[in-house]
């Protein structure tokens, strides 16, 4: 890995990983642990192989 610094909009894959956490960030306090966690979930689903509907 590089100490370079990196345009993270440019390196956040398909699902806009920062200009989703922007969004989450930009919502009152009380929706964002709901938006985290949905978003936890998906990464955990993708880290693991999981497609939504049970083992890959």
């Amino acid at each position: 890995m590089s100490d370079e610094p990196r345009d993270d909009a440019s390196h956040d894959g398909e699902d806009g990983l920062v200009d989703r956490l922007d969004v989450i960030e930009s919502q009152p306090l009380a929706s964002r642990a709901d938006a985290y966690a949905q978003l936890h979930e998906e990464l955990r689903r993708a880290l693991e192989g999981d497609d939504g509907h049970g083992r890959a």
